[in-house]
């Protein structure tokens, strides 16, 4: 039986290959000709001809599934009730959810090492920001109740909690260990995005706000 990685075009195969390696390794611990390698590949410059450079490569990877996700994004919440936060930031995030259920899919460890480097929305293209800038100023619009200058701050961090959680569920579950079953864990996630999301902010919290806004932030009101 042929392996689908070897019958794949090239550029798909170097961006699946690199999304795995980087994944794991990290994004300064992959040469460029084991890349090329384990693609299948006998042309060792052959990242430089298909993307220039590993930093086009490398934002190969990031761009390469953001469209699928957008689309699903989209469809989902053309059906979530417009003034509900669980359904519009279930609809945002389930599409990236879904993906540490594909042990062949390497894209929330990849980001996780691509953040630590800068964070990945700098580098979107300009119809992908859009979506996410979409979510935010619903999520925002959403959360009246909590201090503007929070609400910001608790979208970034609930994504970064969706991404993390289910990085680790799918090395959890790459390395043959037990995970909790899928409706458990989608639910149990949302619970706690809810619970960053709408918590009322603490007096310590608010006061530390307060100091911000008086060394020249925008009122937290």
């Amino acid at each position: 039986m042929s392996n689908p990685r070897f019958s794949a075009p090239a550029k798909e195969r170097l961006v699946l290959t690199a999304e795995r390696l980087y994944a794991i390794h990290g994004l300064d611990g992959v040469p460029m000709r084991q890349i090329v390698t384990e693609a299948g590949m006998a042309n060792k410059t052959a990242v430089q001809y298909h993307f220039g450079s590993k930093e086009g490569l490398i934002e190969a990877i990031l761009i390469n599934r953001l469209d699928n996700l957008d689309r699903r994004r989209e469809l989902l919440l053309a059906r979530a009730p417009a003034h509900d936060l669980r359904s519009v930031v279930e609809a945002h995030q389930l599409p990236l959810i879904e993906l540490a259920e594909d042990d062949d899919c390497y894209y929330l460890q990849f980001l996780e090492q691509l953040a630590r480097k800068a964070n990945p929305i700098h580098s979107l293209p300009a119809h992908n920001l859009a979506v996410e800038s979409a979510y935010y100023e619903r999520v925002d619009a959403l959360l009246p109740q909590i201090p503007k200058t929070l609400r910001n701050i608790r979208i970034q961090q609930a994504s970064a909690t969706a991404l993390h959680v289910c990085a680790d569920r799918h090395q959890t579950r790459v390395f043959g260990s037990a995970v909790p079953p899928y409706a458990v864990h989608v639910s149990q996630l949302l619970d706690s995005l809810m619970a960053t999301l709408t918590t009322q902010p603490s007096e310590e919290t608010l006061a530390a706000l307060d100091a911000w806004s008086d060394e020249g932030v925008t009122s937290a009101s």
